[in-house]
């Protein structure tokens, strides 16, 4: 049986129990697994990883691990850059887009209305977000650890919360998305961009309704339902500073 030590830093201390937490500890193993399944096996997702040193080395996800080695597991750097060493993670999301998973569909929409691009349906499947994931080079936002392990997957957070308003924080703070917010830019409702409109567009959809003669109106591009700025925009706005950094 071999022995190594592993430490993992910063928020990846999330993922482990207390007794783990901000130190080095033993784990034991045959042969001569790779890191990455070293530290999977300690139920820390691949894609929350951006930095692995051995013995002091920055090393890749494919290093064997051999007795007596020490390793050092960073979180990922989206605001800053790590290039010199072994950074593991694509380039950072400079146009974060994301897709969410079944249990966040209200925090898509809160994404939205800052103006992120956020795929969300409660039909897809894992391997759906998977493929939407690669393909559009979205990261997946999930409350389950275990899709984040998927051996394909290369952007993803695990959603530590269950608060929408916490959420919000998170997903900001992670991605370093404080100076790139574009408020009701996107349609909270199916994440189409957001158009200039006419009052008789509104009318036709909220007969009766009395506007203020100032109002600005925008109307989806894709579901073509009409927004203007009024009290509810007040709500969100507040809402959204309370959530922000």
């Amino acid at each position: 049986m071999n022995i190594a030590l592993i430490r993992f830093y910063e928020e990846l201390n999330d993922f482990l129990p207390q007794c783990k937490r901000k130190a080095s500890y033993p784990v034991q193993f045959n042969d001569h697994p790779s890191v990455k399944h070293l530290i999977e096996a300690e139920r820390v997702p691949h894609t929350e990883v951006d930095l692995i040193l051995i013995n002091g080395i920055s090393v890749s996800f494919t290093e064997r691990v051999r007795h007596e080695d020490q390793i050092s597991v960073y979180p990922v750097f989206e605001s800053f850059d790590i290039s010199p060493v072994q950074k593991l993670r694509p380039t950072p999301l400079r146009e974060p887009r994301f897709i969410l998973d079944v249990h966040l569909g209200k925090l898509a929409r809160y994404l939205r209305m800052l103006g992120f691009d956020s795929l969300y349906s409660s039909g897809y499947t894992d391997r759906q977000l998977v493929a939407f994931s690669l393909r559009e080079q979205r990261a997946v936002l999930t409350r389950d650890r275990g899709l984040l392990m998927k051996r394909e997957l290369e952007r993803g957070y695990w959603i530590r919360s269950g608060h929408t308003t916490d959420q919000i924080r998170e997903v900001v703070l992670r991605f370093d998305l404080a100076s790139s917010m574009h408020r009701h830019s996107r349609c909270s409702l199916c994440n189409g961009v957001l158009i200039s409109s006419e009052e008789t567009v509104a009318r036709e959809q909220y007969p009766g309704h009395r506007f203020f003669s100032d109002t600005t109106f925008f109307q989806c591009s894709q579901c073509h339902k009409v927004y203007w700025r009024g009290s509810h925009c007040a709500r969100v706005d507040r809402l959204i500073r309370e959530s922000t950094p």
